[in-house]
């Protein structure tokens, strides 16, 4: 350690701090309030697959970096046994596949706007009921909503404790890519969470 802080010390001392705020977006409030976000939109794809994305555009989710929501709301809607989504369309025929939540991106999370989507791949016969299949996902949502977060406390701790394991057993990264995500990671986080505000998650904030 006393060898790399020498290095550090020797490479980047030189490098001057225009003591600059980090910008900020905020004012820029919902870029997607316009009539072309709030509409269906049919895409032909190349490869022969079905597949239904619902997007929800929402306000900045930076700050609650600690409690990680949309991580938590992705948790719940990906859950894939007894009373989810994809078990009961999968007993239709209709769904092969379902995944939601948030790549914590540039493009998808900053401080205009954060990006939440659904995306279900569709069999041939759920392609036909696409319709229904987007209103399935829609119900589901609002059950999530009006049951609240109140008593799925030990659900968050059981991600909070697979998210833990992931980040103390995690595969050795290579070096550059390591050093380029902690510098990122100093763009959004507080000091202490350098190296760990992006994977773990600290609070329980039902209201949040």
């Amino acid at each position: 350690l006393d060898t790399l802080e020498k290095w550090v010390t020797e490479i980047f001392s030189e490098i001057p701090n225009n003591g600059l705020p980090k910008p900020s977006f905020g004012h820029l409030t919902q870029p997607f309030d316009t009539p072309e976000f709030h509409k269906l939109y049919r895409v032909v794809p190349i490869r022969k697959v079905h597949s239904l994305s619902i997007t929800w555009a929402l306000p900045p989710q930076e700050q609650y970096y600690r409690v990680k929501p949309l991580h938590y709301i992705s948790w719940l809607v990906g859950h894939e046994g007894k009373g989810s989504v994809l078990s009961f369309l999968r007993k239709k025929f209709w769904a092969l596949a379902l995944y939601g939540g948030n790549g914590e991106t540039g493009f998808e999370q900053n401080s205009t706007y954060s990006i939440f989507s659904i995306s279900v791949t569709l069999t041939d016969e759920g392609y036909k009921h696409f319709y229904e299949v987007a209103h399935v996902v829609f119900q589901y949502v609002k059950m999530l909503q009006q049951r609240g977060p109140d008593k799925r406390q030990v659900i968050w701790e059981e991600i909070q404790k697979i998210e833990a394991n992931e980040f103390h057993y995690q595969e050795q990264t290579d070096p550059v890519d390591y050093v380029e995500s902690l510098c990122e990671n100093m763009q959004l986080f507080k000091k202490e969470d350098f190296l760990t505000g992006d994977q773990l998650l600290f609070e329980y904030k039902p209201e949040v």
